[in-house]
């Protein structure tokens, strides 16, 4: 029983991580080009916010029940791009980093190489 549960959970998430648009948009901004758009994508939660605001005064005014589910689903994904703001520019810096130590390194190898080559001519 646990290991169908098991099975069906990772299907149900592989199927929300590939076909579900805001998912697809979060994943576009995880990867190294994408990153400097985490902080725009933060506005995409103001209409997230304002369809949960408008679904919930239909439920206020005598709304049908399932509306809560989209004030659920809209709020979630609010959420998830106001989170994934700062969580893009933590990694935009960790990767910006790494590169930069990168180059350095990449530098001090080619000075060592320019070194030992002016060595070698200087001792023929």
């Amino acid at each position: 029983m646990l290991r169908l549960l098991w099975a069906m959970s990772v299907r149900t998430r592989y199927f929300l991580r590939r076909y579900m648009p805001t998912n697809i948009l979060l994943d576009l901004i995880r990867i190294r080009r994408g990153l400097k758009w985490g902080i725009p994508a933060m506005l995409l939660a103001v209409p997230y916010l304002l369809a949960a605001s408008i679904c919930t005064n239909l439920i206020a005014d005598g709304g049908p029940g399932w509306l809560n589910l989209l004030v659920l689903l809209f709020i979630w994904n609010a959420m998830k791009f106001l989170i994934m703001g700062p969580v893009s520019l933590a990694l935009l810096v960790r990767v910006r980093i790494q590169e930069a130590v990168a180059r350095r390194r990449a530098r001090r190898q080619d000075d060592a190489m320019e070194s030992v080559a002016y060595t070698e001519a200087s001792v023929a």
